[in-house]
């Protein structure tokens, strides 16, 4: 059997405008790499949205994967941020193999 570890999975929405914040503080944070995903359209509490560059509130996701006491000092940083930019962070457990990557 592949022995795997036990990491964080981190996914954050936010504006594309916003994004070099977000992945300046994963890197504070120590995490070793993210991946960015742009998102075209969805829908929340307040109803549907498209991507809309000319407003620019283009959206993307944000990914990574870290170890847990990374994953909450990350989290630390980003939730101030979370009410007055208005994005979304979600976090849970996941299993890796090479954990030692992350």
């Amino acid at each position: 059997m592949i022995e795997t570890v036990t990491r964080k999975r981190i996914e954050i929405l936010t504006d594309k405008a916003l994004q070099k914040r977000v992945t300046d503080a994963i890197d504070d944070a120590g995490i070793t790499g993210w991946t960015v995903v742009p998102v075209t359209s969805g829908k929340g509490r307040d109803g549907s949205w498209r991507q809309e560059s000319v407003m620019g509130t283009d959206k993307v996701f944000v990914l990574t994967i870290a170890a847990e006491d990374r994953a909450d000092a990350l989290a630390k940083t980003l939730a101030p941020m979370l009410t007055s930019f208005g994005f979304i962070l979600s976090m849970w457990d996941v299993q890796v193999i090479r954990g030692e990557r992350f």
